[in-house]
């Protein structure tokens, strides 16, 4: 018979243990052995063995949790949601990329530079970025538009996002490098509506 799993291990913590390293070495085995989706806050709890209030105390939702598991706790896709969706669907690509790109630039791209290439090299945790990146933020936005093609139109949003992503802060290309993020809303912004919105047959 199978050892039953380890009992959660509720109040004070002893000294020298690091609930918030803990947690977030679970969640990596977590995302990696049942995927983003299939994972909770639950499961990684249970993984963790802690009291699953402890690890909301740390991170208050699943995202929120991934994103610090990839080193980018900065990133809160509710909020990129939040702000794309809330306006006319006919700037919807614009706003998406400039919100993107918004976040990533808060400390001129510095934290993206160091992470990026070290999630890349990781085949685990490299899985995982377009699952986090379809699941969190496209596929809500592309949902909220209530087309039937829905994960066709993400991972072409995803793949032009992605390229934009690279080129302007891992190679570092001008004059896209430096162009503000609207600028390059304002540019790439009609190639994420047509993906969106427009008519793929044609």
């Amino acid at each position: 018979m199978a050892d039953a799993a380890p009992a959660p291990r509720r109040g004070r913590r002893p000294a020298g243990q690091d609930a918030r390293a803990e947690i977030l070495a679970a969640a990596r085995d977590e995302f990696v052995e049942r995927g983003y989706e299939a994972a909770s806050l639950r499961s990684v709890a249970r993984r963790a063995g802690v009291d699953p209030g402890t690890v909301r105390h740390w991170f208050p939702d699943k995202p929120r949790l991934l994103t610090a598991t990839l080193g980018v706790a900065g990133i809160e896709p509710a909020a990129v949601v939040e702000r794309v969706t809330d306006g006319p669907v006919e700037t919807l690509g614009e706003r998406l990329l400039e919100a993107v790109i918004g976040l990533w630039d808060f400390d001129d791209g510095d934290t993206v530079r160091v992470v990026l290439p070290a999630i890349i090299a990781d085949a685990e945790l490299r899985g995982l970025l377009p699952q986090f990146i379809g699941a969190a933020i496209l596929r809500p936005v592309v949902r909220a538009l209530g087309t039937v093609d829905a994960p066709l139109r993400t991972s072409l949003v995803a793949s032009q996002m992605a390229g934009v992503l690279m080129t302007r802060y891992l190679v570092r290309l001008e004059p896209l490098a430096s162009l503000s993020p609207g600028e390059v809303a304002r540019l790439v912004g009609p190639n994420l509506q047509r993906y969106l919105t427009g008519d793929l047959a044609s």
